[in-house]
């Protein structure tokens, strides 16, 4: 993912009295793909024509106006529906739906552009024995998130901690959540303070040394020339007083 925007999202018509889409989460991939996401909670009529009318509105706003747009090139866009309802289909149990545009008779997919991929998680009841993959840890946590008090031990740490950690901070009552914000605030203003103070001590070291360099150099440089001086038997006053250096150092110069 490249960039991604949470709710409200909203995709507007081309004139002021067309109808309006909201998306929960809207994404952006690394080549140009655009994914909308919906959480859907309740069956309601129609919930397929809504995903064909999301992801084509999508696609009319992502194309290029004027000269541009006359390639009929189009965006790849994505439909992604995690559902706590079933779709009322004929194969009972089926949890997970890879829709495309394809040939009927070859079940060759006909354009790649264009893709709804469904979660019905009331259809999923592997046990824990039975998780194998990373797909069947995602639907696990996403339809028993909320019963689960702690992170399984058959879930990598590493990847759902964190929503795990976010889940407990948004059950937190409003007193609790603003005072572990606060707290958050505090430990990243900390963190900030300590990084810039190694920052500015790095950036004062640099400085600090580049001119103890110069000088070290300098000095090099000056005796470099003396002892050149003194061997062409220049008296020792106007070496010093050429070069910067003492008449006793000048002395010690072989």
């Amino acid at each position: 993912m490249q960039d991604l925007h949470y709710r409200p999202v909203e995709q507007g018509g081309d004139v002021e009295n067309e109808r309006k889409v909201i998306f929960d989460l809207y994404c952006t991939g690394i080549d140009g793909e655009h994914f909308i996401i919906e959480m859907q909670q309740l069956y309601q009529d129609f919930f397929k024509d809504r995903t064909v009318f999301y992801t084509s509105r999508l696609i009319n706003k992502l194309i290029p106006r004027g000269y541009k747009g006359n390639t009929y090139e189009l965006p790849e866009v994505y439909f992604i529906g995690i559902l706590e309802f079933e779709l009322g289909e004929t194969e009972p149990g089926k949890y997970f739906y890879d829709v495309a545009l394809c040939d009927k008779q070859s079940s060759r997919v006909f354009y790649e552009k264009l893709g709804y991929k469904l979660l019905v998680l009331p259809n999923f009841n592997k046990n824990e024995v039975d998780i194998k993959t990373d797909m069947d840890m995602w639907l696990y946590l996403l339809k028993n998130m909320s019963k689960l008090d702690k992170i399984p031990d058959f879930l990598d740490k590493r990847v759902f901690g964190l929503i795990f950690d976010i889940g407990e901070v948004a059950k937190l009552i409003p007193e609790d959540k603003m005072a572990y914000e606060a707290s958050l605030k505090h430990k990243r203003d900390a963190e900030n303070t300590y990084s810039t103070a190694q920052r500015l001590g790095h950036d004062r070291g640099l400085k600090e040394g580049l001119k103890k360099g110069i000088a070290q150099g300098q000095h090099q440089n000056a005796i470099e020339t003396a002892l050149k001086f003194k061997n062409m038997g220049l008296p020792l006053e106007q070496i010093a007083e050429g070069t910067g250096l003492t008449v006793d150092e000048i002395e010690k110069l072989k």
